[in-house]
């Protein structure tokens, strides 16, 4: 029996993740690194210590960093405060059909708490939210299992009771290994083999994955 869902939140909630790569453009130009937006596509699902990781990997040592991250938060939020963060079309559709079904809602999300938690004030979605888990409460990043194990903890149900919800690779490995069902919507990456033997259903938008479950749920 399916007694809760499981977000991930940029890419999957909001159409966040062309933003951020956007604001990595602008903060690379300004240090140096004017390709480091391409870099978006293999790290989505990282968590910021990973990602620390990742960028040092590519290009030093030396690499700067926080000043990066400093630049391109400034130029995320600018962005954001000028256009709005859009949603994604069905968010509002499946967490009241979650609502009505009195399934618990959860977010494991890769990005900080304080960015989570704006994110869904901001969207006026907070409050459908039974727990959080964000990349800055967990030790090791997507596709570790450890961020949706905790999740699941945190709205009080088990993985073996709980669909997940994501749009990238990472987040889906990262779901399976935890023993969630994983319905992917990709956004900036598309699935290769491995991920498709993995994931429960896969679709377009979350509209589309609603209408499914409306049929099994």
């Amino acid at each position: 029996m399916i007694k809760g869902f499981v977000f991930d939140m940029d890419g999957l909630l909001f159409d966040s993740e062309r933003i951020v790569q956007r604001s990595w453009y602008a903060a690379g130009a300004e240090l140096g690194y004017p390709d480091i937006g391409a870099q978006i596509y293999h790290t989505i699902g990282f968590n910021r210590a990973r990602r620390a990781v990742y960028f040092k990997e590519i290009y030093g040592e030396d690499f700067p960093y926080e000043m990066f991250q400093e630049k391109a938060a400034c130029s995320f939020m600018e962005i954001v405060d000028k256009e709005g963060m859009p949603m994604k079309p069905g968010v509002p559709e499946l967490l009241n059909f979650a609502r009505a079904q009195g399934m618990a809602v959860g977010l494991a999300t890769s990005s900080s708490e304080d960015y989570a938690r704006d994110s869904l004030r901001r969207a006026g979605i907070e409050s459908y939210f039974d727990g959080l888990v964000s990349g800055n409460m967990v030790k090791k990043s997507k596709p570790n299992p450890e961020i949706y194990q905790k999740a699941c903890a945190a709205i009080s149900i088990s993985p073996a009771e709980a669909i997940a919800f994501e749009d990238a690779p990472a987040g889906i490995s990262s779901a399976c290994a935890a023993g969630l069902r994983a319905v992917m919507i990709p956004d900036m990456v598309q699935p290769d083999e491995e991920t498709l033997a993995k994931v429960w259903m896969i679709k377009g938008s979350l509209t589309e994955a609603l209408e499914e479950l409306k049929k099994i749920l």
